[in-house]
């Protein structure tokens, strides 16, 4: 792909896609109050209540490829726009599904507004590694990385404030539910149901306001790199002759899996931990306040002081410790060794993804959907974890996160070296 060489045409792009991975984080981190909700209300299991994160994320590798295809016809910001009015036609199916206390109708708009994002994500992060040079790619992800955090940290506030009457709400309801008969218990869970309407209503409003947004802009589209006297074409095939792109996306797949599985398991995890849900609905933010300053330095030192390899090197091992840490000790600071994995989370993305496309040239958009396709991981990896946590408990549950660890670490060491010598 080309570089955008127009500076004040880049800023103003950055600012686009700044306000997209915005979107992005409070569609998406908005997951970690529901799932305690519909565990709430629909009466779930804890394997049952991940299911949002499974059918969330699921979306992502059924429509990875489709999404690609999509935006080789549609173009750039047509396929934003596209994304943007599927998102807010999957925020619309939360009115029938709150009306009735359906839990699979809100897993079905789940699944709706993850299409959109995923068209949107296929879109902005090769955009956004194109807007400069490779070796600083990271610190561009970084910065979006800030507007995603900065939603996910206010979304589940947002949401539980606009849901609920008071502070000690849920928790009083959690006491009062058992003592009453099954009539009344409907009744105040039917009522809790619709209170879900008038905020997911408002999001889709603004989804299609921010359509319309996109749509009158002046973001141009990238176009696939041509070869040069200074940069060959490659040689290659097909997108499966890059091994270190194939080792990316599961690289991703163990990246986006301890990511969601942190924040979307962590409200539930704090009150297996004996908080009060008055105090674990804080964990999710504390976590991505955690990983705000993580993608701080990462904006601040790469390539800098820090290259995106050692970051994900760094990652890795932060990661490994602060899990065993979560596993063995006992009591309520294992909440917070979970919250700390923010730190070691948040460069992941940013500093797998650079290192997985470099050098794809032509085949860059299918290696963008071969990536999107990694996000998977926060369907598969949750949902095992609420399995685990049902079966044995949700401590023990976190063993899951041993293994993403381990692999991200392998990435960083070797696997993204792997096949790359041989394509120039």
């Amino acid at each position: 792909m080309q570089t955008l060489m127009n500076k004040r045409n880049n800023y103003k792009a950055i600012i686009v896609i700044g306000i997209l991975f915005f979107i992005f984080g409070f569609i998406s981190w908005i997951n970690s109050i529901l799932i305690p909700y519909f565990k709430l209300i629909c009466h779930l299991s804890t394997k049952q209540s991940m299911l949002v994160a499974f059918a969330f994320y699921i979306s992502y590798f059924v429509m990875a490829f489709p999404s690609s295809a999509i935006l080789k016809k549609t173009g750039l910001k047509n396929g934003m726009t596209l994304g943007l009015v599927i998102m807010a036609i999957g925020a619309l199916l939360f009115i029938p599904a709150a009306l009735s206390r359906t839990y699979e109708l809100f897993l079905t708009g789940l699944f709706v507004q993850a299409t959109g994002l995923t068209i949107l994500q296929t879109a902005s992060n090769p955009y956004i590694v194109v807007l400069g040079p490779i070796e600083s790619a990271a610190k561009r992800i970084s910065l979006m990385g800030i507007c995603n955090k900065i939603a996910g940290a206010i979304a589940p506030l947002i949401l539980i404030h606009a849901i609920t009457k008071n502070p000690d709400e849920i928790d009083q309801l959690e006491k009062l539910l058992p003592t009453l008969q099954q009539s009344q218990q409907h009744t105040i869970l039917d009522e809790l149901s619709v209170r879900l309407i008038a905020p997911y209503a408002m999001i889709a409003v603004l989804l299609v306001i921010l359509c319309l947004i996109i749509r009158l802009s002046q973001l141009p589209d990238i176009e696939e790199e041509e070869s040069s006297p200074e940069k060959p074409m490659n040689t290659a095939s097909n997108i499966f002759k890059y091994p270190y792109l194939i080792l990316g996306a599961v690289t991703i797949f163990c990246g986006v899996s301890v990511e969601v599985l942190t924040v979307d398991s962590i409200i539930n995890y704090g009150q297996f931990m004996q908080y009060s849900f008055k105090s674990a609905k804080y964990f999710a933010t504390y976590t991505f306040v955690f990983m705000m300053i993580s993608y701080v330095f990462g904006a601040i030192a790469i390539p800098k002081y820090i290259s995106q390899k050692k970051v994900l090197q760094l990652s890795g091992v932060t990661g490994l410790i602060l899990s065993l840490c979560a596993i063995l000790i006992a009591g309520k600071a294992s909440v917070w060794c979970i919250a700390l994995l923010g730190l070691s989370n948040a460069l992941l993305w940013p500093s797998i993804w650079p290192l997985a496309i470099e050098g794809l040239g032509k085949f860059t958009r299918q290696g963008s959907a071969i990536m999107i396709m990694g996000i998977i991981g926060g369907a598969v990896t949750p949902l095992l974890y609420g399995h685990l946590s049902d079966l044995i408990n949700p401590q023990r549950a976190y063993w899951v996160l041993i293994p993403c660890y381990l692999f991200i670490l392998f990435f960083a060491v070797r696997g993204h070296r792997i096949g790359k010598s041989e394509k120039g």
